[in-house]
C-alpha cells in the first residue's frame, strides 16, 4: 500500500500546507477576504455561522476520500489524505495562537500576502505530489463523466464560491481585494511548480557543429543532442545542436560557440524545471539531493 511513498514528499506537503493554514488565517480570515474551493467554502461557513474552519475543511472532504480512492490512485491519494489532514491540523494551531498582524489600513498589501502564502503553499503541495482534494476530484469526475475539462470545472466552481461568499459576507471592496489575491496565488502556484530555476536552451545551427558540440560536452560538461534539418530557402540538409544550459552559463556557451564559428545562427529559449543527468541526476544516473 506504501509502495512508492517518499518522506521527502511528505515533508514538503506538510511544509506546504503550514505556509497555506497560515496565510488562509493571517492574511484571509484576519481580514475577511475569500478564497475559492472548499476552503472558501468553509471561510463561508465560519462568517456565516462561526463553524470552525479546520473541523470542516475534514467534514467536507470525506465523502471526496471515498470518491478519490479509485480516481487519484493509491500514492496521491495518500498524499492527499497527508495534505488535507495536516491542513486542517495547522488551520487549527494557527487559529489558536494567531498573530494580529494589523493590515487592515493597507488591503492591498493583505491580498498580496494572501496570494503568495497560499499560492506557495498549494504551489509545494501540488509539486511533490499532493492534492487538496475537495475540487480537483470534482473535476476529475465532471471529466470522465460530462466531458468538461478539469480547468473549466475548478473556474466554475471558484467563480460559484466567490459569489457565494460575495454575497454572505465580502463587500464590494473586499471582493476586489480577493480577485487580486486569487489572481496572486495562481501566478505563484505556476512559478512554484515550475521551478524557480530558468534555464536557456540553445539551437546551433552551423556548418562547424562537429567543433563546437565536442568543445561543449568537454569544457562545460553538457550533453548535446543532433537533430536533423532542411533549410527551405537553401533546400540543403543541416544538423541543428541542441542543448540545455544554466543561465549562468550563457556567456561562456556564447564564447565557444563564436570562437568557432563567429557567423553561426543561435536562438536561446528560457526553459523551467530541467530534469535529467547534470540536472537532477548525478553522472551515474543518480537523484541529486
Amino acid at each position: 500500500m506504501f509502495e512508492g511513498i517518499r518522506f521527502k514528499n511528505i515533508f514538503f506537503i506538510l511544509l506546504g500546507s503550514a505556509i497555506f493554514s497560515f496565510g488562509l488565517v493571517h492574511f484571509n480570515i484576519q481580514n475577511e477576504l475569500a478564497e475559492g474551493g472548499f476552503t472558501g467554502i468553509t471561510l463561508i461557513l465560519f462568517f456565516a455561522f462561526k463553524w470552525n474552519p479546520a473541523l470542516m475543511n475534514l467534514i467536507l472532504n470525506i465523502p471526496m476520500f471515498i470518491i478519490g480512492w479509485k480516481l487519484l490512485g493509491k500514492r496521491v491519494f495518500i498524499y492527499t489524505v497527508i495534505g488535507t489532514v495536516a491542513v486542517s491540523v495547522f488551520l487549527e494551531l494557527f487559529m489558536k495562537y494567531e498573530i494580529d498582524i494589523h493590515l487592515k489600513d493597507d488591503m492591498f498589501l493583505v491580498a498580496l500576502f494572501a496570494g503568495v502564502f497560499i499560492g506557495v503553499g498549494l504551489g509545494i503541495i501540488f509539486k511533490f505530489g499532493g492534492t487538496t482534494g475537495g475540487v480537483d476530484i470534482i473535476a476529475r469526475l465532471v471529466n470522465q463523466y460530462i466531458g468538461w475539462s478539469m480547468g473549466k470545472t475548478m473556474f466554475l466552481f471558484d467563480a460559484v464560491v466567490i459569489l457565494i461568499s460575495w454575497a454572505v459576507y465580502l463587500n464590494h471592496r473586499s471582493m476586489m481585494y480577493t480577485l487580486v489575491a486569487l489572481f496572486v496565488s495562481a501566478r505563484v502556484i505556476d512559478f512554484v511548480q515550475q521551478g524557480a530555476y530558468a534555464g536557456r536552451a540553445a539551437f546551433i545551427i552551423s556548418p562547424k557543429q562537429d567543433e563546437i558540440a565536442t568543445k561543449i560536452t568537454v569544457t562545460m560538461d553538457r550533453g548535446v543532442t543532433v537533430f536533423k534539418g532542411h533549410g527551405h530557402f537553401t533546400k540543403a540538409n543541416q544538423e541543428i545542436l541542441y542543448c540545455v544550459v544554466g543561465k549562468n552559463e550563457i556567456v561562456r556557451l556564447k564564447s565557444i560557440i563564436t570562437s568557432i564559428d563567429p557567423h553561426a545562427f543561435v536562438s536561446l529559449t528560457e526553459v523551467h524545471d530541467v530534469m535529467g543527468e547534470g540536472f537532477t541526476l548525478d553522472n551515474q544516473k543518480q537523484p541529486i539531493e
